[in-house]
């Protein structure tokens, strides 16, 4: 089965525009299957010079080549692809040159490695790229596919074990395909990581967080508990976040005095990773009401994410608290106001789920009460 994603809008937009396009995310999410489908069924395929920075010979021939040499090695041809770019020494300086030397010649680059393959293009491509984010199919994807309604039949799966594209293509086979994904970049791709000294510490910290989930996260605390200080534990979080394994949600605050103002939350791109890295598969029956809970909280704040990412990477999401633990789950702050959602697993207990205190200071604010019985219309849509 193969899964349609939304790149393929990107590409059709910014192909031949003027500019190298970049595609980021994590190992296993679909880029290189993604990028080829776009070149075979644009009739593209034939006019791609393909590079990969796993061969050896291919880091040889890129590596620092003369805008002379890339010319010889593309040909007439019209768009080079290299995937893992990351490994091809030099890399931002090459694609400069295809940019900069090779008139009419579309370069496309990705790689699973996202924070080198961003540090090594930001400074020689300023001005010279278009970005993609692609991450494990989203809700709107897959449910494009079928249907919402089919989608939402799956959503006891998708806690559990998560949206990787191979997850989603071998149902019964979920637990060890999510297994070789988990080992081939929490602990081959990051425990690579130069910053990463001790490995023991980064699986204890991943575990903390996926025991936190929808909870307030203190690096002071954290470190306490895995055994570091509070700047390692937010190094080591930085570094999660890059490879989008996890990402940080801050408190909003404008108005309150009371209003928490410097605190976070840690969630995961997916939910099979979470589950992963715990090893616990126990369907939702099984896990009560407080952890089904917070699985369905990251589950949709992840899908949210992923829409941003894809659609208007402006927008900025938070959390609200006080101090006397007034909250809402998520608050997203666009440039026509702010996006309030209060999730509950419980379609009975999402009707007014925004507190008030909310409501009263920001009065013209979208305050949603989201369940299962709703979300899909905040997930399907396109549109944001």
């Amino acid at each position: 089965m193969f899964i349609n994603r939304e790149i393929n809008a990107f590409f059709a937009k910014r192909m031949f525009g003027g500019k190298v396009i970049v595609v980021y995310g994590p190992r296993q999410s679909g880029k290189t299957t993604s990028i080829e489908h776009y070149l075979n069924t644009s009739g593209l395929a034939g006019e791609t010079v393909t590079f990969n920075g796993d061969e050896t010979n291919d880091r040889q021939l890129l590596a620092d080549a003369s805008a002379e040499r890339l010319k010889t090695l593309i040909g007439n041809k019209k768009v080079v692809f290299i995937d893992e770019a990351q490994k091809i020494p030099e890399i931002g300086w090459v694609l400069k040159r295809f940019q900069d030397r090779v008139k009419d010649v579309q370069a496309i680059a990705s790689g699973s490695s996202s924070e080198a393959l961003a540090e090594q293009t930001e400074e020689p491509l300023t001005g010279r790229k278009f970005e993609y984010t692609l991450l494990p199919p989203s809700f709107a994807e897959l449910s494009a596919m079928s249907s919402p309604v089919d989608e939402m039949r799956e959503l006891e799966r998708r806690l559990v074990f998560g949206s990787y594209p191979d997850i989603i293509t071998h149902p019964g086979d979920e637990v060890a395909r999510i297994r070789e994904i988990g080992k081939g970049y929490l602990y081959k791709d990051i425990l690579q990581h130069e910053e990463i000294k001790r490995p023991e510490l980064l699986d204890k910290l991943l575990r903390a967080l996926a025991f936190q989930i929808g909870q307030e996260v203190s690096f002071n605390e954290i470190g306490q508990l895995v055994g570091c200080d509070a700047k390692t534990a937010s190094k080591y979080v930085d570094i999660l976040e890059k490879a989008f394994i996890v990402f940080r949600l801050g408190s909003y605050s404008r108005n309150l005095r009371n209003e928490l103002k410097k605190s976070r939350k840690v969630y995961f791109y997916d939910s099979g990773i979470r589950n992963y890295v715990l090893g616990d598969w126990r369907p939702l029956a099984q896990r009560g009401t407080a952890e089904t809970g917070h699985l369905w909280e990251n589950y949709f704040i992840a899908e949210r994410r992923k829409r941003i990412l894809a659609d208007n990477p402006d927008i900025r999401m938070f959390f609200w608290r006080t101090t006397q633990r007034q909250e809402v789950d998520l608050v997203e702050e666009t440039a026509d106001g702010l996006k309030a959602y209060e999730l509950k697993w419980n379609p009975a207990k999402a009707r007014d789920a925004i507190c008030a205190t909310f409501r009263n200071a920001y009065p013209t604010a979208m305050c949603v009460g989201v369940s299962t019985a709703n979300c899909a219309e905040h997930l399907a849509c396109p549109s944001l």
